[in-house]
C-alpha cells in the first residue's frame, strides 16, 4: 500500500488585488517538510494566488501517490470539492448565471485531479501553534508576492514563518463604487475575514459576499 504524502499550499496578494504570489511545500508521510517552491504572479488577487498554488502543487507531485493537501482557503477547497460539478453541468456558469471566476485555473486543477486520490484538509491561517506546513507555505507565498521573485528549496532552507504575535501594517484605505459586477464596494472600517476563509485588513476594498462581507472576487464565485 502506498502511503499518503502530505503537502500544503497558499497564495498571497498585497492589497487584493495587488502584487501576488503562490507557494507550496511537500512533506513526507509524517508531515516533515522535504521541498518547497514559490512564484510571483504580478498584479493579481488572493484567490488567483490560492488556486495557482494548488495547481502547481498537483503538477509537481506524483499522480499515483495519494496526496493530502492542507490549505487555509475555503474558496479554493469549495471550488474544487463542492462547486465544480455544478459549474460543469451549467456550462461554467454560477447559480446566478454569471461566468465562473478564474475558470481557466479551475479547469486546469480539475484535469490534474482526475483519477487521483487527493484529500483536502482546511487549516486555520495565522494561528499560534497552527499547522506548520501552512505557515511555511504562507511565508513563501508572501515573500514571492512582496519581492515578485520565485524561489525553491529543500528542508535545509525552508522559509521561516514570522511570529504570529507580530503586527502587520494595514493596507492604505481605498474606496470604489463598482467591482466587476459584484455590486457596491467600500473600504473596510475594521479588519475581518471573508467567507472564503482569508482575512482582509482595515482599508481593504470589500463587498457583500452572501450574508457577510469579503473580497469582490469571492462575491462572483459565491
Amino acid at each position: 500500500m502506498v502511503e499518503r504524502v502530505i503537502a500544503a499550499c497558499d497564495g498571497a496578494a498585497k492589497g487584493n488585488p495587488g502584487p501576488a504570489g503562490w507557494a507550496y511545500v511537500v512533506a513526507d508521510t509524517a508531515a516533515v517538510p522535504q521541498r518547497w517552491e514559490s512564484g510571483a504572479l504580478g498584479h493579481s488577487t488572493n484567490n488567483v494566488g490560492e488556486l495557482t498554488a494548488l495547481q502547481r502543487l498537483l503538477a509537481a507531485t506524483d499522480p499515483g501517490v495519494p496526496l493530502e493537501v492542507r490549505l487555509d482557503s475555503t474558496y479554493t477547497r469549495d471550488a474544487v470539492t463542492k462547486w465544480l460539478p455544478g459549474w460543469k453541468r451549467n456550462g461554467w456558469k454560477t447559480a446566478a448565471g454569471k461566468p465562473v471566476a478564474n475558470q481557466e485555473l479551475i479547469q486546469r486543477i480539475d484535469a490534474l485531479l482526475t483519477g487521483r486520490d487527493v484529500t483536502f484538509v482546511y487549516v486555520a491561517a495565522h494561528q499560534v501553534n497552527g499547522d506548520p506546513l501552512n505557515a511555511v507555505a504562507d511565508k513563501a507565498a508572501s515573500d514571492a508576492a512582496r519581492t515578485q521573485q520565485g524561489a525553491a528549496g529543500t528542508a535545509a532552507d525552508l522559509p521561516e514563518p514570522e511570529p504570529q504575535s507580530s503586527a502587520k501594517a494595514p493596507a492604505k484605505p481605498r474606496r470604489s463604487t463598482a467591482a466587476k459586477g459584484t455590486g457596491r464596494t467600500l473600504a473596510a472600517r475594521f479588519p475581518g475575514t471573508c467567507p472564503c476563509g482569508s482575512a482582509y485588513p482595515k482599508g481593504a476594498t470589500i463587498t457583500k459576499v452572501g450574508s457577510g462581507w469579503g473580497h469582490p472576487d469571492c462575491a462572483a464565485a459565491h
